[in-house]
């Protein structure tokens, strides 16, 4: 086991950790906003009213949690990807 090894697993765990932690929050919320949104469609539905599908902030903070949660996974598979190459590169 070489030193470049050590640090591509040390650097590699605290990118998942780093990436999973921070990812974990904007996709909870994510989830509550998509649910929240369907809710409000099953109602306006069973009332027979129109449901608005223009711009909406709630679809605009969707986006905007997606984006942050997409961006920290890669941030942790980043991490993976370097867990592995320390097992790989001798």
């Amino acid at each position: 086991m070489g030193i470049v090894n050590a640090a591509l697993w040390v650097v590699g765990v605290v990118l998942i950790a780093v990436g999973y932690s921070r990812a974990r929050v904007p996709w909870t919320r994510y989830q509550a906003l998509k649910e929240e949104d369907a809710n409000a469609q099953r109602y306006a539905a069973w009332r027979g009213g129109v449901h608005d599908e223009g711009t909406t902030g709630a679809s605009i903070a969707m986006e905007i949690l997606q984006r942050q949660a997409r961006i920290w996974a890669g941030v942790a598979i980043v991490g993976v990807v370097l867990v592995f190459l320390g097992f790989f590169l001798r």
